[in-house]
């Protein structure tokens, strides 16, 4: 073996150390915090200064489930669905025009599309929710609408990403071969993008899943999801139990949704 290639090898490995180490102090960054809630969900009674809880139970969850955690999960994932339905298809509209540069002033299109997350969403939801009541539009759909627009970003960032990864000339080589426009883009183009896709629904999902604010104060309170659930049990005092329960709830159905998004996308690369 030559001397390059040992050199090569140490700065390899090197690499992947530093990567792991990176990767670890990340993990660590997100799980520390979560340590105690995962702790007072099986706890019943933790006094200062005990290190670990001198009760442990589920009372925790009794309550989460008496105060309408079923119901609050299923209303979230419809919630995350119907975002997910509205804005996956127009981001991935407007991802070709940016992806294939469909336009001349990508730069003011892409300014458009960032200000509902440059803006406070608080202030957004306190102004639209105004106009909605004039308007006279039903609280639930403009909850759905305003999702929508606000996950609009990511899904039109992801897929843009996709098309600039893809050439145009797929869908012209399918036309060529016979294949009407409809056919190329459904059976070579959107094909060529399925990984984009799914990242871009999975993150539109999750901006309805999350989200508090919006179904707050827009919804009028009406549309009780497991954040606005979990936000009404947080600002009580003596409910550490359920909320955290409310919180472990709320926090594993997106993390698993991510994970197995992830896993099957490494083994679409891998096949």
């Amino acid at each position: 073996m030559t001397t390059a290639a040992v050199v090569a090898g140490h700065t390899h490995r090197r690499r992947r150390w530093a990567a792991g180490a990176v990767g670890a102090l990340a993990l660590a960054w997100l799980l520390v915090p979560l340590l105690p809630v995962l702790v007072w969900a099986a706890a019943e009674r933790w006094p200062f200064p005990d290190v670990l809880p001198s009760a442990w139970g589920l009372v925790g969850w009794r309550e989460a489930v008496d105060a309408g955690l079923p119901a609050a999960l299923l209303r979230s994932a419809g919630l995350g669905l119907a975002v997910a339905a509205l804005a996956t298809p127009l981001g991935l509209m407007l991802g070709r025009v940016l992806g294939w540069g469909l336009v001349r002033r990508r730069g003011l299109l892409v300014t458009v599309l960032l200000l509902p997350l440059v803006l406070p969403a608080f202030a957004v939801a306190m102004g639209l929710d105004v106009v909605v009541l004039r308007v006279g539009v039903p609280d639930r759909l403009a909850v759905v609408l305003v999702l929508a627009t606000m996950a609009l970003p990511y899904t039109a960032l992801t897929t843009a990403a996709g098309f600039a990864r893809t050439s145009p000339d797929l869908a012209a080589q399918a036309r060529a071969l016979g294949a009407t426009p409809g056919r190329a883009r459904r059976q070579v183009v959107l094909p060529a993008l399925r990984g984009s896709i799914v990242v871009a629904a999975l993150l539109a999902f999750l901006v309805g899943w999350s989200d508090y604010v919006v179904t707050v104060l827009i919804g009028g309170g009406q549309l009780v999801t497991a954040p606005v659930l979990l936000g009404s049990a947080a600002a009580g005092s003596g409910n550490e139990p359920v909320t955290a329960a409310l919180a472990v709830a709320t926090l594993v159905p997106p993390v698993v949704l991510v994970l197995l998004a992830g896993a099957t996308g490494r083994g679409r690369r891998a096949r």
